[in-house]
């Protein structure tokens, strides 16, 4: 307990004295405000014109009286994990400045400098971050069923968490399934896009986060949502049930290469197809060509440098013709940075049949 200057007033003027202290920016932000049955203690900053145990602005207000009393110290917030990490000054230029967090799981990217001092920035992290339990090192996402290597260095030793964003709840695996929170907004301008009716198809579905916030925020037909990881499809089914968005969507745990095939067995073409899979996409464009509609948009993921989009494109176009495909436009939104010179990069691409 240390004392500060402080207001007393009964409980029945808490409302008014809170608004003029903060009004008057009096508030002395390193104590916490105490009270008793009848009356509420706001601790004030050291006020040097205190005269005669009044002051101008809480003229009107009755029964208060200014005093020095001990309070509970606030707990210091900390804005960033960097600001309470003992590390030597030459490696603090290589400490990431973000991590992504999933749920109650703090992912983040260490260069080999700072491999040594894991330990000590997961717990920093754990500790500037009140709702993560958990914090782990990630290597980058690899192959067809989008998964990393992952270390646990601080906190409780789990990799599935409960992630949410937009009014939706996700069950996620960051350890057996892709589930990126930098992309909340690219799935919700996705789902804006929709057209009502629109068949739509999720070529690299993962825990289903584009396909449930498409059921949930359009007025899609249905979405068909594929993916080849088993573990991601089992994830997903329990997304797509906790968001009562059962009724909107088709799961298949199967190879997006033979998407023609499943789609043939529905006896349905896409309006719309999502490709989120940015280091591979273009293995599967073909494939995607082949369940077009007449007119069809293609939300196409790809990493990235400026100076390699035309390059893209061009090689996209070479592909739809030989599919008898037009690209007739197409537009590139920049969402997040990769490394130093490349994005993470989605481009809606307009297609039409010949």
């Amino acid at each position: 307990m240390k004392k500060s200057y402080a207001i007393k007033v009964p409980i029945r003027y808490a409302q008014k004295i809170n608004l003029i202290i903060k009004s008057n920016n009096l508030k002395n932000i390193n104590y916490k405000i105490k009270k008793n049955e009848k009356f509420i203690y706001y601790p004030i900053k050291n006020i040097k014109y205190l005269n005669n145990n009044k002051l101008e602005f809480l003229k009107g207000v009755k029964y208060y009286k200014i005093l020095r009393t001990g309070f509970e110290e606030q707990e210091k917030k900390i804005k960033s994990y960097k600001e309470n990490l003992d590390l030597p000054n030459n490696l603090k230029k290589y400490l990431p400045t973000s991590y992504d967090i999933i749920g109650k799981i703090a992912l983040i990217k260490l260069p080999t400098q700072l491999i040594e001092y894991k330990k000590n920035i997961g717990e920093s992290i754990l500790k500037s971050k009140k709702n993560i339990e958990t914090v782990c090192i990630i290597k980058p996402v690899e192959g067809e069923l989008r998964t990393r290597k992952i270390k646990i260095i601080a906190g409780k030793k789990q990799t599935k968490t409960i992630h949410k964003e937009f009014g939706l709840t996700y069950f996620v695996d960051v350890k057996d399934t892709y589930f990126s929170p930098r992309l909340a907004n690219e799935r919700k301008r996705i789902s804006e896009l929709i057209k009502p009716s629109e068949t739509v198809v999720d070529m690299f579905t993962g825990v289903a986060p584009f396909a449930v916030m498409i059921a949930k925020y359009s007025k899609a037909k249905i979405i068909y949502a594929i993916d080849k990881n088993k573990k991601a499809i089992s994830l997903a089914q329990k997304n797509i049930k906790i968001n009562k968005v059962v009724d909107k969507i088709t799961l298949f745990n199967n190879d997006s290469k033979n998407i023609k095939k499943i789609l043939e067995k529905e006896n349905v073409f896409a309006d719309r197809i999502i490709m989120n899979l940015p280091l591979l996409s273009h293995n599967f464009f073909t494939h995607a060509l082949d369940i077009i509609s007449k007119n069809c948009v293609i939300h196409y993921y790809i990493i990235i440098k400026d100076n390699e989009i035309e390059t893209t494109i061009k090689n996209l176009k070479k592909i739809a013709k030989i599919k008898n495909v037009n690209i007739t436009s197409y537009n590139t939104n920049k969402i997040k940075s990769y490394s130093p010179r490349e994005f993470y990069m989605g481009i809606d691409i307009t297609v039409k049949k010949k």
